[in-house]
């Protein structure tokens, strides 16, 4: 990337991220007791196209969401102010003609739309169609450098697909990142990503292996057995590996994650209680395939009627009682920096974070 296009790349990821968080979120100040959510989801598919074992929050057996729905549910959003919409699943490019309408109805109307994937069903082609699409970022989710048992979101089955995301980010303008999820089985190939990802100038957004809520139904769910969640006689070791990514935080990689919330994960795979910020069912929904409403991504299932779009029913008195019980069990990197950020001291330095990512060496 020659230096004006480095320029022009970082001036357009700066000014979305003003336009599309910081104002939506100088917003919600104003109208502090509005549903006013910065961050939304869009779970759009339950089907996936891989099997890992440590998530329950996909189920073949149940249909997608429709366009009709989504695009309805775009439009709601809009009118409260919403201005970052994150598609999810399962794996959503399972649909990939339904996902690019979606990414293109979204983006044309002023949203940041980012997209998660594990990067399976991606080529050349349909890449391009993301970017022409204006994509916003894209989240590649790998846990290993090769394939484990229960770990088949590696990346060198789908290195040629991420060698071109690389590419194509400087015709395109979308931030790329990867997505790793610190099991019992990849503490090791968590600090070789790490270093892949700095050496090519992407993000890094690190979550610690969190069995499901307690209270939350998962009948579908195959793994309860073998979910690769951390063991005791592992924790030193993920000791060892949070204080390096901390390290190397402070030396300017480029992460999603806060340094408290990469603190915090020590207290959380040893299931001690963390106090946060969670502004779920205020500043953050999920919207599910069928238009019903959730605070989150990690309540889907919860049994409560929360409402659908363009009637929500948020509660405040349910909410503090949800939350009472589940942020004991949950550290949700979306939502603890969505309340981590909220900060006034701390806001501008999200939008920096869009400014860092990419260049050059």
């Amino acid at each position: 990337m020659n230096r004006a296009s480095l320029v022009k790349y970082k001036f357009k990821n700066g000014i979305r991220a003003f336009a599309r968080w910081i104002l939506p979120y100088a917003l919600s100040r104003v109208y502090s007791s509005r549903l006013r959510p910065i961050l939304s989801y869009l779970f759009t598919d339950w089907k996936c196209n891989v099997d890992c074992h440590y998530c329950f929050q996909f189920n073949n057996s149940q249909e997608g969401m429709t366009l009709e729905t989504a695009i309805s549910s775009i439009n709601w959003l809009k009118t409260i102010g919403c201005r970052v919409l994150a598609i999810m699943g399962g794996e959503p490019l399972i649909r990939k003609d339904f996902i690019l309408k979606v990414i293109e109805y979204g983006s044309s109307n002023g949203f940041f739309v980012y997209l998660p994937t594990n990067g399976y069903l991606l080529n050349e082609d349909f890449i391009d169609k993301l970017g022409r699409a204006d994509v916003a970022a894209i989240n590649l989710a790998v846990d290993c450098i090769e394939p484990k048992p229960g770990l088949p979101k590696a990346l060198m089955v789908i290195e040629p697909q991420f060698r071109y995301l690389v590419k194509q980010q400087e015709k395109f303008g979308y931030i790329l990142f990867f997505n790793i999820n610190i099991t019992n089985k990849n503490i090791k190939d968590v600090k070789i990503l790490t270093e892949i990802a700095h050496d090519n100038l992407i993000g890094i957004d690190y979550h610690v292996n969190e069995p499901p809520h307690q209270f939350v139904d998962i009948d579908h769910y195959q793994h309860k057995e073998d979910a690769l969640y951390i063991k005791p006689e592992q924790y030193e070791k993920v000791d060892e590996l949070l204080d390096w990514i901390i390290m190397k935080n402070l030396k300017g990689y480029t992460m999603v994650n806060s340094i408290a919330h990469l603190k915090a994960m020590k207290k959380r795979m040893r299931s001690i209680p963390v106090e946060w910020d969670c502004r779920a069912g205020h500043n953050e929904i999920l919207i599910k395939t069928d238009g019903t409403l959730s605070p989150c991504f990690d309540l889907i299932t919860y049994n409560y009627d929360w409402g659908r779009i363009w009637n929500p029913k948020f509660d405040s008195k349910e909410l503090e009682k949800v939350k009472a019980e589940c942020n004991k069990y949950c550290l949700s990197t979306c939502v603890f920096n969505l309340g981590f950020y909220y900060q006034s001291a701390e806001v501008l330095k999200w939008m920096f974070k869009h400014i860092r990512i990419g260049g050059i060496r």
